[in-house]
């Protein structure tokens, strides 16, 4: 080590040791927008509405939930998932009515949407983490081989969190001609793991990228960033609201509930489809991720507070993230769903369907669910699903019959 190297900060010689998992910081002309952002100050990216992004309460008394042998089998399916066996010929013709989704599991969805692809949150890695060895690990496999899937015109990107934000998957993507949109300094990562600069779009809340007469603006969330041990909140977080000729769709990438979808409906909705995160929640982040109510509750204000499109339920079934059980947040999403008579739809992983056509609304979870009793929203106050009344009924144990 030479005099110099040892007044290299140590900040500095800690970013150069991080592994290709890890990511990029921002730098340079990327850093300087970051700075220059209306919504970054104090050194970091702010949330429209104040959140808590770190687990409140004992961290003792949520590793005892977390870890308990009964909850954990409580977390997972008790039973082989069934994935949709025909995706790839089922896409093998366009849509019908020029807007079909595809939810692959998680928060990865393939919108074909008037004559483009579209393709959220790409996940194909069988762990959510920055080890091959370490971390929460697929429930069930991806329904199609990523080369396989053919042309995307672009991949929209919510954040950079590892189960949002995934190295293989990337590095895949990468050797096409796919653009990205993603969040401001997002970009970083993408660079650093391969992803030429001139096929980026790297928004700020509020703008707009236009891709092959697709619109894609990054719409504000309630959440954070990250992607190790130190947050220093300099990548952005957003939802999406995606636009062609004929129809409009909206992801939610990972948000708590706050005000503002109201005004992302008013500004880009109503829409004919929307992703709404309804799963990972949990009383010790309840500021970061939706419950499947507040879900709902987002789907109305996004469509002028009134039953309207479709909603899909994301983010739950393929991994586990939250202490909650397994099928709790479509079974939650289900009764949430009739009780504002909102149109859902809940498909298989890799079952592709139309919202303007017929919706799957099978409750194939339920088949290889463990025993979940005494639900806890249908003994709820009577605001826990929005436009209705508490839900009184029995127990249900969603491996049997209700």
């Amino acid at each position: 080590m030479t005099g110099a190297d040892y007044f290299v900060p140590f900040r500095t010689k800690l970013r150069s040791m991080r592994t290709e998992p890890f990511g990029a910081d921002p730098a340079g002309a990327r850093m300087q927008r970051i700075l220059n952002s209306p919504n970054f100050a104090d050194g970091v990216f702010q949330n429209p509405l104040g959140a808590r992004t770190r687990p409140s309460g004992s961290g003792l008394e949520f590793a005892k939930i977390y870890f308990q042998k009964e909850q954990r089998i409580r977390r997972a399916p008790a039973g082989t998932v069934p994935v949709h066996a025909t995706t790839l010929a089922d896409l093998a013709a366009p849509p019908a009515t020029g807007l079909r989704l595809t939810w692959m599991g998680h928060s990865s969805v393939l919108a074909e949407i008037d004559g483009r692809r579209v393709l959220f949150d790409p996940v194909w890695g069988e762990r959510c983490s920055p080890f091959p060895f370490a971390g929460p690990k697929r429930l069930h496999p991806v329904p199609v081989p990523l080369a396989t899937l053919g042309d995307v015109d672009v991949v929209v990107i919510s954040h950079d969190h590892y189960d949002h934000l995934d190295l293989p998957t990337i590095r895949a993507l990468a050797g096409t001609d796919t653009v990205f949109a993603v969040p401001l300094g997002v970009g970083a990562h993408l660079e650093r793991w391969g992803v030429a600069p001139d096929r980026l779009r790297e928004l700020d809340w509020n703008e707009t990228a236009k891709v092959n007469g697709i619109s894609l603006t990054a719409t504000p969330a309630r959440h954070f960033c990250g992607r190790g041990l130190r947050n220093n909140q300099h990548t952005l977080w957003a939802s999406w609201a995606v636009s062609g000729p004929e129809h409009r769709i909206y992801h939610s990438g990972d948000t708590g509930y706050f005000p503002g979808f109201r005004d992302i409906g008013a500004e880009h909705g109503p829409f004919d489809a929307t992703m709404i995160q309804i799963g990972a929640y949990s009383e010790y982040w309840p500021d970061i991720h939706m419950t499947p109510a507040e879900g709902m509750r987002a789907h109305l204000d996004l469509q002028g507070g009134r039953p309207h499109g479709v909603l899909l339920p994301i983010h739950w079934g393929t991994f586990n993230l939250a202490p909650h059980a397994w099928a709790e947040p479509a079974e939650w999403t289900k009764d949430a769903a009739d009780e504002a008579e909102q149109a859902a739809a809940f498909p298989r992983p890799g079952e592709p369907f139309e919202p303007g056509g017929t919706l799957p609304v099978d409750p194939w979870w339920r088949a290889v669910s463990a025993p979940m009793t005494a639900p806890q929203w249908r003994t709820a106050t009577p605001d826990a699903v929005p436009g209705g009344a508490a839900v009184a009924r029995r127990d249900l144990d969603v491996a049997g019959e209700r």
